[in-house]
């Protein structure tokens, strides 16, 4: 379980609670609408699984290079500010998995080594070549 499922089982709690009338009626509907607003950050803040890093944070965007501004989703500030106010402690983070990006590279062999072939190619045709093109040093 990484983080962002870690967080979202703790509000999924939050509201099994408020099902079972375990908050005072004066202050449900206000954890009601917590919850909605962080199913809304957990809805933003996910996996990025549109390019080759996979393990990055999709919320977070990229930085002015094209590369995502959070590597790893267990690393998001805002899914750590999130998970904060659930209890989370470092001994649980400690222990989250941490989402890896899949392993593009071929794997070795010979079946899999670059072969760079040259083929042959015609000389070309200079002929044709404007004199004004031409310069001092010019060899048809």
């Amino acid at each position: 379980m990484d983080l962002h499922a870690w967080i979202t089982q703790q509000v999924d709690l939050v509201e099994r609670l408020l099902d079972e009338h375990e908050w005072p009626p004066s202050q449900a509907e206000g954890v009601r609408l917590r919850c909605e607003a962080d199913r809304r950050i957990l809805a933003r803040h996910t996996l990025n699984t549109d390019d080759c890093f996979e393990s990055a944070c999709l919320g977070c965007d990229l930085d002015s290079w094209g590369l995502p501004n959070t590597e790893n989703l267990n690393d998001c500030p805002e899914l750590l500010d999130l998970a904060h106010a659930h209890g989370l402690t470092d001994e649980i983070l400690a222990g989250l998995d941490r989402p890896q990006a899949p392993d593009h590279r071929l794997p070795e062999g010979p079946a899999y080594t670059l072969r760079i072939t040259s083929y042959p190619t015609q000389p070309a045709e200079t002929s044709d070549v404007p004199a004004a093109l031409r310069g001092p040093h010019w060899k048809p």
